[in-house]
């Protein structure tokens, strides 16, 4: 048994293949997805996909779409409605221009608020902006009050370790099957067992030999192979322990 932690089935090509897609993951082991959202369109889109059985639903506004009109009231509605289990996919990207930084921290920072009133994990995206999201994180509102995943990691390990000691969880996709990728494969070698997620972000990231767009939930189990090999270990024990962090992060009963 394996869950695909994050993946955009709302997304293209994935959407026009549902049920395709579900039977390849079921298929593979892979007994459910998370499907965060990542604009305020996509909301409804999420909340009709999690009519699956194996489809857990995420709302909220990715730090790309901050200047969208973000209805905090609407929002909370639909993550109880929806039965979602983060808050996600949110975060920084200071890598891009617009929208500008100021926008984008008070919108996760909005977000943040509403998952600890919500008492909801969060799934975080973060480029170029670690030091100020690790500074948000720590402040004492937020700090043992908050907690989540950190996904497509490809940083090093002492850049995890800081996130774990704020109790996150680390989640590993793709890169890990890179042998190039050697930053990412070392931190998912050195981060304990009980803190990591896997996921295939797809249709966004690739996997060794298989472009973004052909990517799919199914090869999550690829993923967590190329996770046992890397820390010589039975892939049978990463799909336990990861399938256990899922339960505890997300609370999910499977």
């Amino acid at each position: 048994m394996l869950i695909d932690t994050h993946c955009h089935l709302f997304m293209k090509p994935l959407c026009g293949d549902i049920d395709g897609v579900l039977k390849r993951a079921a298929a593979k082991g892979i007994s459910a997805i998370i499907v965060p959202a990542v604009e305020t369109g996509s909301w409804k889109s999420v909340a009709e996909l999690s009519e699956y059985p194996s489809v857990y639903p995420a709302l909220g506004l990715h730090p790309w779409c901050a200047d969208e009109k973000l209805d905090t009231g609407m929002l909370g509605k639909l993550l109880i409605e929806t039965g979602s289990v983060a808050v996600g996919e949110i975060g920084l990207d200071f890598k891009i221009d617009k929208p500008d930084r100021i926008t984008q921290i008070t919108v996760f920072r909005i977000q943040l608020d509403l998952a600890a009133e919500l008492v909801l994990p969060v799934i975080l995206h973060c480029r170029g902006a670690f030091d100020e999201m690790l500074s948000i994180l720590s402040e004492k509102k937020y700090k043992g009050h908050i907690t989540g995943v950190v996904h497509a990691f490809t940083r090093g390990v002492q850049l995890a370790e800081r996130f774990l000691d704020l109790g996150f969880y680390i989640a590993f996709g793709g890169a890990v099957t890179r042998p190039r990728a050697k930053r990412a494969r070392k931190s998912a070698t050195n981060v304990p067992l009980d803190r990591i997620l896997l996921e295939t972000d797809a249709p966004s990231i690739g996997i060794d030999g298989i472009e973004p767009e052909r990517v799919e939930p199914a090869h999550v189990a690829g993923i967590g192979e190329s996770l046992a090999m890397l820390r010589g270990i039975s892939f049978k024990e990463v799909a336990e322990q990861t399938t256990s962090n899922v339960r505890e992060l997300f609370g999910i009963e499977i």
